[in-house]
């Protein structure tokens, strides 16, 4: 299955990566396009956070090769990946309790006023910020209600959907979702759903690992199959696909 180029945003060329003696990640090529969800499956073992944490820059790759619109890159870092417009949400979500939302957003980042005061010390700017946040929020028409209140006290589907929203408050063009569905009830699985939606519609490449094959049939543009460390196989999901999506997953072809 081949992408148009003029769509491709990233592509991943024989992504090989070792730790001691296994072969996690076995020469791994991957296209993903511009306002599309790719769905990245398999059983656990099969490498697919070892790819993804290669795209984030958690590790690096042995060999193989990243492009971005086309042109070659090197990730070598998370900052490397933010910096090309990769943003990753893991499962723990990585927010700060205690914080709100907009905090949340700017950890790290803060906007703050000239250094005029001792010390070379700058006052924040919180209305500034403030915006911001709320701003990305709207656009992705993610209701919450209190956003000065700490995000510990949400449920785990507005946690979920801060910190999906964090993820593109900041320019990027790629986010990496790993399970973003996982320990949610229906109504607040449906909410992230919709969310990964307004993604893809805004232009977004968006990468999720899933094993909720309901909510991969519902969302995903296309899946591929991961089993021991390589790619075994790429299709459209639909329910006449399904069973096979599944074969490979449990290595009954492929």
């Amino acid at each position: 299955m081949t992408l148009e180029k003029g769509n491709l945003v990233l592509r991943v060329k024989g992504a090989t990566k070792r730790f001691g003696g296994v072969l996690a990640l076995d020469a791994v090529d991957i296209d993903v396009a511009a306002s599309e969800v790719l769905a990245v499956l398999g059983d656990n073992g099969a490498g697919k956070s070892t790819l993804i944490k290669c795209m984030s820059g958690v590790y690096r790759l042995d060999s193989g090769q990243m492009e971005i619109d086309g042109e070659p890159v090197q990730i070598q870092s998370p900052a490397d990946a933010r910096r090309l417009g990769i943003e990753t949400v893991y499962q723990d979500l990585a927010l700060f309790d205690n914080l709100s939302p907009s905090a949340n957003f700017y950890a790290g980042r803060e906007l703050a006023g000239p250094g005029w005061l001792p010390f070379g010390m700058r006052l924040l700017r919180r209305r500034s910020m403030d915006e911001a946040t709320r701003d990305v929020l709207n656009r992705l028409h993610v209701g919450l209600p209190d956003l000065d209140a700490a995000v510990g006290l949400m449920s785990g589907g507005q946690r979920q959907a801060v910190a999906v929203a964090r993820a593109t408050a900041f320019t990027s063009r790629i986010v990496i979702l790993d399970e973003p569905t996982a320990a949610l009830g229906v109504r607040e699985a449906r909410g992230v759903l919709e969310l990964i939606r307004r993604l893809r519609d805004d232009g977004k490449a968006v990468i999720v690992i899933s094993h909720a094959m309901d909510h991969v049939m519902e969302i995903a543009d296309r899946a591929i199959v991961m089993r021991r460390g390589r790619k075994v196989g790429e299709l459209v999901p639909t329910p006449e696909s399904q069973q096979r999506i599944v074969s490979l997953i449990v290595g009954g072809e492929g």
